[in-house]
């Protein structure tokens, strides 16, 4: 049996990582300014995180969600209190695009609706419903495709009152920067004139923090910047270091009903120690703090680079969410940095770097990194 060919791959076999920088089974070794998606937010094989899930594993590594699962409910408190959501309530799932379709289904159980606005370049994940409200016509199918959203502007406040005005949303969903998008930010005017607008029609917020929160931003969650405080907030990616996970943060206007919502792996013993072991990270290491120390520090070199050379038309992000706007194709640039400076980074559109470190990148990775784009960006 071959593997289905879905994935565009660059040819290198990554065998081992540490902190920041994987290598390969040559031995190569590379500094890693992507993370897996956003996914590393402690660092590659962190001792901490190595510790907790061999100990779990050798005590249990699964049983289902029809018994209690002590460490959920610690999860639960513990991040809630992290996050300054600790009158929430936690559902715990196994990916970002599960996270959504809950938060989704939650919102429309709530309040018997259908539609749905979502941003223009907005990625939500794969599946039925969390692909329906991701703008990429391209990877969704005719099943998915059921009239249920409307695409509109980021930060166009007014056209979204129009359409919260007809009185038929269910929900908006929303990355406060946007990811695959381009690093694109909703702006504090924007953020919080559409939570007024659905509190006033019935409709309810959803944030997506999958890849913007979970300290990326240099706060707990990108929304926390903006001043609101949504409904709904999903997460995964970094919430368990590499390990499958998800979780949505509902709030406690939404009543649990046995059997509404389901999952056989999401909250299994392996991923709450996970998530546990990033938690216990965070909080001794500050890596939240450092996203945004770091991160301010990763932008300011970079917009002096931009005064050196041309080819940087633009920076913008927050924390160690990055998005570097090129005049030229990302590709060649993402080629010369991976095959020749031994250095990893995401890409946006044609033309955008996308820049998603483990959050306890130092100012010297940083500087090795700055090097590196300078060395390939004067060659080009």
């Amino acid at each position: 049996m071959k593997l289905f060919d879905v994935y565009p791959l660059f040819d290198i076999n990554i065998v081992k990582g540490k902190g920041c920088k994987v290598w390969d089974n040559r031995g190569q070794e590379y500094l890693d300014l992507y993370g897996g998606h956003a996914v590393i937010s402690i660092g590659h094989s962190h001792p901490h995180y190595v510790e907790k899930l061999t100990g779990q594993l050798n005590r249990l590594g699964f049983y289902s969600n029809s018994v209690v699962n002590k460490l959920q409910v610690e999860l639960a408190e513990r991040l809630g209190r992290i996050s300054g959501y600790d009158d929430y309530q936690f559902f715990l799932i196994n990916s970002g695009a599960e996270a959504n379709e809950n938060a989704l289904k939650l919102a429309s159980f709530k309040n018997g609706r259908k539609r749905v606005l979502s941003v223009a370049k907005a990625f939500h994940g794969r599946t039925s419903l969390a692909v329906e409200v991701t703008n990429n016509p391209k990877i969704v199918a005719p099943i998915n495709d059921n009239g249920h959203v409307t695409f509109l502007p980021l930060n166009d406040l007014e056209a979204w009152e129009r359409e919260l005005a007809k009185g038929d949303v269910c929900a908006c969903i929303l990355e406060c920067i946007q990811g695959v998008g381009g690093v694109n930010m909703a702006t504090q005017e924007f953020a919080q004139g559409l939570q007024a607008a659905c509190k006033k029609y019935g409709t309810y917020l959803i944030c997506d923090e999958i890849q913007c929160g979970y300290g990326r931003s240099g706060k707990f969650f990108a929304h926390q910047w903006l001043g609101i405080r949504p409904d709904l907030i999903t997460v995964a990616k970094g919430i368990g270091n590499g390990f499958p996970m998800g979780g949505v943060l509902i709030s406690p206007e939404f009543v649990p009903v046995y059997g509404q919502l389901g999952t056989t792996f999401g909250g299994n013993h392996l991923a709450c120690t996970a998530a546990l072991a990033v938690l216990d990270v965070f909080e001794n290491e500050g890596l939240v703090e450092n996203a945004h120390l770091v991160g301010e520090y990763l932008m300011d070199e970079l917009r002096e680079l931009q005064q050196r050379n041309s080819h940087i038309k633009e920076v913008r992000g927050r924390g160690l969410m990055v998005g570097v706007v090129l005049d030229i194709p990302h590709k060649e640039v993402r080629s010369k940095l991976i095959h020749e400076q031994h250095c990893f980074t995401g890409c946006a559109g044609t033309d955008i770097l996308r820049i998603l470190p483990p959050l306890c990148l130092t100012r010297d990775e940083t500087d090795g990194f700055i090097q590196r784009l300078e060395t390939v960006l004067n060659q080009l």
